[in-house]
C-alpha cells in the first residue's frame, strides 16, 4: 500500500460523520463522474416523498446535484414486503453505486441481493441483533447507517406509563402491529414485558392487511380495550389516516411510535428523539463518505439520542380544517 493511500485511509476513519464538508474532502470526485444512488423503501411513493426530497437536498448541499453528477433509482414495495427481493435485485442490475434502505426488511433484501454494493440503512432496528451489522462501531460488512429504536422495552414501558396517566384505571391495552414485520416482533415482546411489570394486560391486534383496519378496531371493541398503542411498520404507517380516524370513532386513547402520526392529528407519540425525515437527511452524510471511498465495514453506525421525546397534539383552532382528526373529543374509558 502506498503512503498516500495509507494516510487517506486514516483520515477517512477518523473524520467525524457530522464534520463540515470541507473536512470530508479527503478524496477528489472523478471529473465528469455521475453517481447512481438506489433507494429501497417499504412505503409507497407518496409516503416517502418528503423523506426522499430531504435526502436529495442534503446530498445537493454536499455537492451531489441531480441531473448533474448524480442520478437516482427509486424502488417502493409498499406494504407488500415480498416484492423487496426483486426490487433490490433490480437496483443491483441498474449498476447503482450505493443502496439506501429504509427499514430492516429492505436492508435484508439488499444484503441478499449484493455483498459488494455499499448499503446505508436509515431506519435500522436493533441492527446487531438482527444481524445486519456486526457492531455499531465496526459494522464489518457492506452495511452501515442509522439505527432508529433505542430499547424496545424501554419505549414500550414509557408508552404504557403515558396511557396510564391518560386512563388511571387502565388494565387492558391493545397493540396494533404487523406480526410479519420482523422488527415488530421485538417491539411487541417489549410491550408484553412492560405490561407484565406495570400490571397491564396486553392484547394483540394483528394487522397484516392494510384493508383490515376496521376489523382490528372491531376486535378491540369486542375485547373491551381501554386504550391502544400503535407500533410502526409499513402497514400501520401507510394506513395511519384510517387508524387515526378509527381511534377517534371508537373513543380509544391511542399512543403512536412515530411523531408523524401526531403531525397528522394523533393524540400522542413517544419514540426516539428524531424523525424519519431527519434520518434521511443524515443518511446523505453516509452516502457522501462512501462515495468518497470509505468502506461501510469501518464506517461507524449512528444511534439516536437515548432521551426519547414525547409529543402531544393540541386541539385544532376553530378555523382549522375539519378533516383533521379530533382526538381530544374521544371519551376516555375508565
Amino acid at each position: 500500500m502506498s503512503r498516500r493511500r495509507f494516510i487517506a485511509g486514516v483520515v477517512l476513519a477518523m473524520t467525524p460523520l457530522d464534520a463540515p464538508a470541507s473536512a470530508q474532502e479527503y478524496k477528489a470526485q472523478p471529473a465528469g463522474k455521475v453517481y447512481r444512488i438506489g433507494t429501497l423503501h417499504t412505503s409507497v411513493p407518496d409516503d416517502a416523498s418528503e423523506r426522499v426530497t430531504a435526502f436529495k437536498r442534503s446530498l445537493a448541499e454536499l455537492g451531489y446535484v441531480e441531473d448533474r453528477n448524480v442520478a437516482f433509482v427509486h424502488r417502493y414495495s409498499g406494504p407488500d414486503l415480498k416484492r423487496l427481493g426483486d426490487l433490490a435485485s433490480e437496483l443491483v442490475r441498474a449498476g447503482v453505486d450505493v443502496i439506501v434502505t429504509s427499514t430492516n426488511p429492505s436492508t435484508v433484501a439488499a444484503m441478499k441481493a449484493t455483498t459488494t454494493v455499499p448499503i446505508v440503512m436509515t431506519i435500522g432496528v436493533e441492527p446487531v441483533a438482527a444481524r445486519l451489522i456486526k457492531s455499531i462501531t465496526k459494522p464489518g460488512g457492506n452495511v452501515t447507517g442509522l439505527t432508529f429504536d433505542v430499547d424496545p422495552e424501554q419505549l414500550a414501558a414509557k408508552r404504557l406509563e403515558i396511557l396510564k396517566e391518560l386512563v388511571p384505571s387502565l388494565v387492558r391495552v391493545a397493540v396494533l402491529w404487523n406480526p410479519t414485520y420482523e422488527p415488530g416482533i421485538l417491539r411487541f415482546k417489549g410491550t408484553e414485558e412492560a405490561g407484565r411489570k406495570l400490571g397491564v394486560a396486553i392484547v394483540s391486534l394483528p394487522l397484516t392487511n392494510p384493508d383490515h383496519v376496521d376489523r382490528a378496531f372491531a376486535e378491540a371493541q369486542r375485547a373491551r380495550i381501554q386504550a391502544i398503542t400503535v407500533l410502526s411498520d409499513p402497514v400501520t404507517f401507510t394506513r395511519r389516516a384510517h387508524i387515526l380516524d378509527r381511534a377517534v370513532r371508537h373513543n380509544l386513547p391511542a399512543i403512536y411510535a412515530l411523531r408523524e402520526f401526531v403531525a397528522d392529528g394523533g393524540l400522542v407519540s413517544y419514540g426516539p428523539a428524531t424523525s424519519l425525515i431527519n434520518q434521511y437527511r443524515r443518511a446523505a452524510l453516509y452516502v457522501d463518505k462512501i462515495l468518497k471511498g470509505l468502506s461501510p465495514a469501518i464506517c461507524r453506525s449512528s444511534t439516536p439520542s437515548r432521551s426519547s421525546c414525547g409529543s402531544i397534539a393540541r386541539p385544532p383552532a376553530p378555523s382549522a380544517s375539519r378533516s383533521r382528526p379530533r382526538c381530544w373529543r374521544a371519551r376516555i374509558r375508565s
